[in-house]
């Protein structure tokens, strides 16, 4: 079978049908302005081997540095069996499981992983994925507006401590649907968001707080204070987390007295690669209380009439399922491949596992920090607690040190922060993961020290 199905003479026969002469005849009523014209810098079509060739040469552009670059995508170990089991044709051909009698391997699948997102984080409800973290927050800012019945306000109280790129997403999915997010102050000296900087909001409508854990400087938050304020000021709570962490650090189903509301970030860190920077997963947990205003899908576990199990698409609130203005999102499908890999890689770990590589991260970040810190013009610039990453100060160029360490000695030497927190001056946020070794961390310092010398 031809990949393309429509032969030179079927174009011809539905062309004469509608009555027009060609293709471009179907398009006149576009002006010629707005055409772009001859694609001249497309190549013409490649052939397999050809292709597989460019695509082998476009990877070793990027080489393999060695990596202390985080800021929400993290390079762990992944074992072997998790791509091994996610690329089986079964998986990696599967797509939206629209007919469940024919999708039961695929709805198990996702069932399992919601049970298991919902057990990592201590909510009672996971949805089937969203696209990232960036829109998982976006979605559930605009789901808090939704489920909070006692707020009149439209807007959202979000620190600027949360993930830059996260904050830009979210302004632009929900800036035109009037939903106005008002920023929270981070403390200079702990790197934590500002607790006293929040009681200039005592008393006003708020539909929610976003609370970070850690936060993007790697800082771990007060997250029971945040939580508790929320609830006393009748605002819902939305957590921003990396879900590795949360295999070491207490889960937002736990924060205060009752947890909080929803919960969302990037599922990256659960098995998938790095890969050039994705395509990665969004996830999202909520209490039951809100399950009807989650957007996605949720899987469900039941029984046919011979009283077998089976696994049928329990709620389905996408735009496609239903009429448009009930639906809670425009989400159109699910990163259903990513997500069967961090379920393989969450069942291959366990508890015990995910822990182990939570603690020797945080391992590896505080040898980093204690030898980086030992260099002369090298400083922490925060002094809290942090898990996965932090932030030090260089007496020079940040993103000049950056580029240098990156083109000379294939060294990512973390995020330049001046941009997005110019107020931090040449600050870098470094991280190590449990695939960083003495020796790494030895190349680094002394590249980064013999640099600050000359």
């Amino acid at each position: 079978m031809p990949f393309i199905p429509h032969s030179e003479h079927d174009i011809s026969k539905m062309l004469s049908t509608i009555g027009v002469t060609s293709i471009d005849d179907l398009f006149d009523e576009i002006p010629d302005n707005l055409r772009c014209g001859n694609l001249d810098k497309i190549p013409q079509g490649l052939n397999e081997m050809e292709v597989t060739r460019l695509m082998r040469e476009r990877a070793a552009q990027d080489g393999l540095p060695l990596c202390f670059l985080g800021a929400g995508a993290y390079e762990h170990h992944i074992p072997a069996a998790v791509w091994e089991i996610t690329t089986r044709g079964e998986f990696y051909s599967a797509y939206t499981p629209y007919q469940a009698e024919a999708s039961q391997g695929t709805l198990q699948l996702l069932y399992e992983y919601q049970s298991m997102m919902a057990s990592l984080m201590a909510m009672d409800v996971s949805n089937a994925s969203l696209y990232d973290g960036a829109s998982a927050l976006a979605e559930a800012v605009l789901m808090s507006v939704r489920a909070n019945k006692k707020s009149k306000s439209r807007k959202i109280l979000m620190p600027r401590s949360i993930n830059p790129v996260y904050r830009s997403v979210t302004e632009a999915i929900v800036k035109n649907q009037a939903i106005e997010l008002i920023d929270v102050s981070y403390d200079s000296a702990t790197g934590q968001t500002d607790l006293t900087a929040l009681q200039q909001f005592a008393g006003e409508d708020f539909a929610a707080l976003v609370i970070p854990q850690p936060n993007f400087f790697g800082v771990i938050e007060n997250v029971d204070a945040l939580t508790a304020w929320a609830t006393e000021s009748k605002m819902l709570s939305v957590a921003v987390v990396n879900p590795m962490a949360m295999a070491l650090l207490k889960p937002p189903g736990e924060w205060a007295d009752e947890g909080v509301d929803i919960v969302c970030g990037e599922g990256q860190p659960l098995g998938v690669p790095l890969a050039s920077g994705g395509p990665y997963f969004g996830f999202m947990c909520c209490k039951q209380q809100h399950v009807r205003q989650m957007p996605g899908r949720i899987i469900g576990r039941t029984t046919d009439l011979d009283g077998k199990e089976g696994f049928t698409l329990t709620l389905q609130a996408r735009e496609q399922h239903i009429r448009r203005s009930k639906a809670t999102s425009n989400i159109c499908t699910n990163q259903g491949l990513l997500v069967t890999a961090a379920t393989i890689y969450m069942s291959l770990l366990g508890p015990e596992g995910l822990k182990k590589v939570a603690l020797n991260s945080h391992k590896n970040t505080q040898l980093l920090l204690n030898r980086l810190t030992e260099i002369k013009g090298v400083s922490a610039v925060f002094k809290a607690s942090t898990f996965h990453e932090c932030v030090v100060q260089v007496e020079t160029d940040a993103k000049l040190l950056i580029e240098q360490l990156a083109k000379e000695h294939h060294i990512l030497g973390g995020f330049d922060l001046s941009v997005d927190y110019a107020e931090l001056g040449n600050a870098l946020l470094i991280c190590a993961t449990e695939t960083r070794t003495r020796e790494d961390i030895e190349r680094f310092a002394t590249t980064l020290e013999k640099i600050l010398d000359n």
